[in-house]
């Protein structure tokens, strides 16, 4: 019953920015105005529930449904960057244990940036279920732009992990090495993208 009552919200809600309009402009301010509506709407209550379902959005309405109002945002935006935080914590609650031994892996090489994402030690796949939910309820809740950093710092330490699972491959299986340092490269640009999203926030500039 709450996933029924939650799709008409974020239906109505772009339905009222879009007003029946297809073209790219539109969408583009479609999307950036659901995003501060609901970023709103969690800051001008108190109610945790509230707040536990922008977090679990993504579980109820579909990935695919986000990605349609999303997807197609500018990375450094706050849409972008909400779609960014939610297909992380997607990847997370679907693959724990490789989420936690990709951070492990990364832990030596980013030693100040593991600080940052704040996870506790050792890290678990537990540990970082609740760190994906922890950077989702700080944008809601928090301050945002602590968020978007404890976010991009994840991202650069499990990129570092997989560079370094690409480097005991590459003696093994080139190929496979290739992918995983692509999707570490991948990751890493992901973390760019949410740090430069944190610094324009602060400056009041994420639009």
């Amino acid at each position: 019953m709450a996933a029924r009552n939650r799709r008409p919200l974020l239906r109505a809600t772009l339905g009222a920015h879009l007003a029946g309009e297809v073209d790219p402009i539109a969408t583009t301010e479609a999307a950036r105005g659901v995003a501060y509506a609901l970023v709103d709407r969690a800051r001008a209550t108190d109610d945790p529930e509230v707040t536990r379902r922008l977090v679990t959005l993504a579980d109820d309405q579909g990935l695919d449904e986000l990605a349609e109002l999303w997807a197609d945002a500018p990375a450094i935006s706050l849409p972008g960057a909400l779609w960014r935080l939610y297909l992380l914590r997607a990847w997370v609650q679907r693959d724990p244990v490789s989420a936690a031994r990709q951070f492990e892996a990364g832990r030596g090489r980013v030693l100040p940036r593991e600080v940052v994402a704040g996870l506790a030690d050792p890290p678990g796949p537990d540990g970082v279920r609740d760190l994906a939910d922890a950077v989702l309820t700080g944008v809601f809740e928090g301050d945002l732009d602590v968020a978007l950093d404890r976010a991009a710092a994840f991202c650069w330490v499990v990129a570092g992990g997989r560079a370094a699972h690409a480097d005991e491959l590459d003696d093994v299986d080139g190929e496979q090495a290739d992918r995983v340092t692509r999707t570490g490269h991948a990751l890493a640009r992901t973390a760019d993208q949410l740090a430069a999203a944190a610094r324009r926030w602060r400056a009041g500039t994420l639009t």
